[in-house]
């Protein structure tokens, strides 16, 4: 019988808020980022890809440490906030989400490159010919056939967000109801030495997980049974 305190579920909503904010964002700017990297001829296509990769092999910490120089008073974006009147974002909501974007970042445009990779030009292109522009091209012809993309790169990013610890604790700490997430929350109950409240909240971020990643591999399985 799982009996969660009310710090727990308040740790549990911001995480969830955190990671239903991060997919959205992540989704938003993935996806003509991935669309550009796909198709486009740039040169820098390598040294952007590269950029976008970082923190699949960059510890959580090295990360979370410069957003948290760039996002704190001194930084230049938090002393640029404070100049103008406003407080920094380190230690704040705003600015673990930040982190949460770059740190997730692969795990949206990896799946979105792919599925673009894969329809080829000739779609597309047949689309054009018959006078279709750029927006009835993406919902009538790309959207329909990287679907499977779509749905890996929403649930890697949420399923990512969800679990995110070291990047997260470097820009916000541990602030209740502002930054502690279900990571740091589990953390806490550990280093008290409550490990039945630890062993509560890490049962169900483990079930949630492969909740997640069981329907979204079935979900993109019968997506690629029906695809033309």
């Amino acid at each position: 019988m799982i009996d969660l305190s009310p710090a727990d579920w308040i740790a549990i909503r911001l995480t969830l808020k955190l990671g239903l904010c991060t997919t959205g964002i992540l989704l938003l700017i993935g996806t003509p980022l991935a669309w550009w990297l796909a198709r486009g001829r740039s040169p820098l296509r390598t040294v952007v890809q590269s950029v976008v990769a970082l923190p699949i092999v960059l510890p959580p910490t090295v990360l979370g440490f410069y957003l948290l120089i760039l996002l704190g008073p001194r930084g230049w974006i938090g002393g640029t906030l404070e100049a103008m009147g406003f407080t920094h974002l380190a230690f704040t909501f705003t600015g673990i989400l930040i982190g949460s974007v770059f740190y997730s970042l692969p795990f949206a445009i990896q799946p979105l490159y792919q599925a673009f990779s894969a329809i080829g030009r000739r779609p597309v292109e047949v689309a054009a010919s018959l006078g279709a522009g750029p927006v009835d091209r993406f919902f009538t012809v790309i959207l329909p056939l990287t679907r499977g993309g779509f749905i890996v790169a929403a649930t890697l990013s949420f399923a990512h967000t969800l679990g995110e610890f070291g990047a997260i604790l470097m820009i916000g700490g541990s602030i209740p109801g502002r930054t502690k997430v279900l990571s740091i929350m589990i953390y806490d109950h550990a280093e008290a030495m409550n490990y039945a409240a630890a062993h509560q909240l890490s049962l169900l971020l483990l079930a949630f997980a492969f909740l997640v990643l069981f329907i979204v591999y079935t979900v993109n399985r019968r997506f690629d049974l029906v695809r033309p």
